[in-house]
């Protein structure tokens, strides 16, 4: 039936409260779909930041390794074996040679290092995969790259702790005597990239074996191999095969910076080195994840 003209229609007191209803129910679904969205982002924010800094990540475990190397006792032992064999090696010669130079303390200190870096090196990854630790670190936001180069450049400080405490040696030659500083600071150069090969080496055998003292027994083979592979070389005689040995040995690159004679071509020898082995932890270590 029709309205009568002029009369206003009242509205149904029941769909009022029905359509209040309906937009409190909508306003509700639309706050908690923003706070879901939130929380996704938040959520990916947090991963992205743990995933998106490699800088962090690598100072992170460089930092942890470094303090667990001074938190053991071996690292005090190390220390004192290097310093006590060299402070010996550098006063004999001193006193025999009566020349303020370093060039012989420099190579002394490379055979030592032959057998001390290993024993900083053996359980950087090795004790990892013995106590399963490294099976936590692989399913983290972290990438193999930064877990080994964290590892390598923590073994890396302690070993320039190490040389820190060799200053003196050049301090009491400025005091007492005239030395080449040039060859002074290109022994030490020398000394810092040789370290870095043996610690980058050291740590890849490290990542094949869960045994610290398989990882310190190869090591020390490897290590040994390459720095007498020159005598390897003059036994091939003037051939292709003794150029190659020639340059395949540490010794050689190393005896041109405690000359003082920085050439580009060690430093690009010894720099190779060091990404080649860090190259092969990495794969090493990707290894165990897909295992």
């Amino acid at each position: 039936m029709k309205d009568a003209p002029g009369l206003a229609v009242e509205p149904d007191p029941t769909q009022a409260p029905a359509e209040a209803d309906e937009a409190e129910t909508t306003a509700a679904e639309r706050r908690r779909a923003r706070r879901t969205a939130a929380r996704t982002r938040g959520a990916s924010s947090r991963t992205r930041t743990l995933a998106s800094y490699p800088l962090r990540n690598i100072g992170t475990i460089a930092g942890r390794e470094l303090y667990s190397l001074f938190a053991s006792p071996i690292a005090y032992l190390v220390i004192a074996f290097f310093l006590v064999m060299n402070g010996y090696l550098f006063s004999i010669i001193l006193f025999n040679s009566q020349q303020a130079s370093m060039s012989t303390s420099f190579a002394d200190m490379a055979i030592i290092l032959l057998f001390l870096a290993p024993s900083i090196t053996m359980r950087l990854l090795s004790e990892e995969q013995r106590s399963g630790t490294i099976e936590l670190l692989l399913t983290s936001p972290l990438r193999e790259s930064e877990l080994v180069l964290g590892k390598w450049l923590g073994a890396m400080g302690f070993y320039l702790v190490m040389l820190a405490l060799t200053l003196p040696y050049p301090l009491f030659l400025l005091k007492y005597g005239s030395p080449d500083l040039g060859q002074v600071a290109g022994g030490y150069v020398g000394i810092i990239l040789v370290g870095g090969v043996f610690l980058a080496i050291g740590l890849f055998i490290s990542s094949l074996t869960q045994n610290q003292i398989i990882a310190l027994a190869a090591s020390i083979g490897v290590l040994l191999v390459l720095w007498l592979f020159q005598g390897a070389g003059q036994s091939f005689g003037s051939g292709g095969g003794a150029s190659l040995a020639q340059y395949l040995a540490l010794a050689p690159h190393f005896d041109s910076f405690t000359s003082g004679n920085i050439r580009l071509n060690d430093l690009v020898y010894y720099l190779s080195l060091i990404v080649i082995a860090l190259f092969l932890a990495v794969r090493s270590v990707e290894t165990r994840r897909w295992r």
